[in-house]
């Protein structure tokens, strides 16, 4: 099986669906990989594309000042990350080919953390 570093990698040439033409970089997803609790939201939004890092922006910003407030952290417990890696255009919520296209990968970073708990964020999640 795959590591997180080498399905990332994976990942970052992904050319499955046309959101590869507009982005800047794939959003993965990053914590701890042995978490037993992994956030999954729907997609990345513009700080998170320029970044290449997922809830970077002020929903993320919240989530971890809400999170680091009942000593949840991302470095240490939990993993993050979104169905769709790259940010579909204007933000808007992701096609259901888009993240048709980007399930494979999520399922296969489900497999390798191996959460006790998933919380889905988000309409699409």
């Amino acid at each position: 099986m795959l590591r997180l570093d080498e399905l990332s990698g994976v990942v970052s040439g992904c050319i499955k669906c046309r959101l590869h033409h507009s982005r800047t970089n794939t959003v993965f997803g990053e914590g701890n990989p042995n978490a037993k609790v992994m956030f999954i939201g729907e997609a990345p939004g513009a700080d998170e594309d320029r970044q290449g890092r997922p809830f970077v922006g002020k929903a993320g910003q919240l989530l971890d000042k809400a999170l680091n407030a009942l000593n949840f952290y991302r470095d240490k417990n939990y993993y993050i990350c979104n169905i769709c890696k790259c940010r579909p255009e204007n933000n808007r919520f992701p096609s259901d080919d888009e993240a048709e296209a980007c399930l494979p990968y999520l399922r296969k970073q489900v497999l390798i953390v191996k959460p006790q708990i998933i919380v889905c964020l988000g309409a699409t999640s």
